[in-house]
């Protein structure tokens, strides 16, 4: 079962160097992400969605490819091309994987103007570590689906200060 995690930045830049950060956790194998996006909330209430992958695109290029193939064998490459590069966008675009669309634009009307959030589906995580790297990551936990136990040590994690800040000065 996935757990969904819904968290707020003052900033854009703010949450992408979280998403980082959570996706480096992924390739230590702390953390198995099912989605992880960005949402930014501009001054007009506009919401924008920056998923890490463009279905739109993949798919046209996975179609032109099938095209060309299936051209090769009516004799019509560059039309099988087109063809198969325009399904292929179709059905990238209305392709939905991960953390559905509406449900982020409805949740991410929460957010202030000129804000971003970050979605994030976990799949498994190793949790003291993962917290640990989250530690004074400045966001403020939003929603999740995580227990009571879990939720109060993220929002903890989140809210506590940066490791650098809490050093002591040196004496000179």
């Amino acid at each position: 079962m996935s757990d969904l995690v819904f968290i707020s930045f003052p900033t854009e830049q703010q949450a992408e160097e979280v998403r980082n950060k959570v996706l480096s956790l992924q390739r230590e194998y702390l953390i198995e992400l099912g989605d992880a996006v960005v949402v930014v909330k501009n001054e007009a209430g506009h919401i924008k969605l920056n998923q890490l992958m463009n279905l739109t695109t993949t798919g046209a290029a996975s179609g032109a490819l099938w095209g060309t193939l299936i051209g090769f064998i009516f004799m019509a490459p560059l039309l099988g091309t087109a063809l198969g590069a325009a399904s292929g966008a179709l059905g990238g675009r209305l392709s939905d994987v991960g953390i559905n669309d509406k449900f982020m634009t409805d949740a991410a009307a929460a957010l202030k103007p000129n804000t971003a959030g970050l979605f994030l589906l976990i799949r498994k995580m190793t949790t003291d570590k993962v917290l640990a790297d989250l530690r004074g990551s400045g966001g403020t936990l939003i929603s999740t689906s995580f227990d009571e136990t879990k939720e109060a040590a993220l929002r903890e994690a989140l809210a506590a200060a940066a490791p650098s800040e809490t050093a002591a000065p040196a004496a000179t």
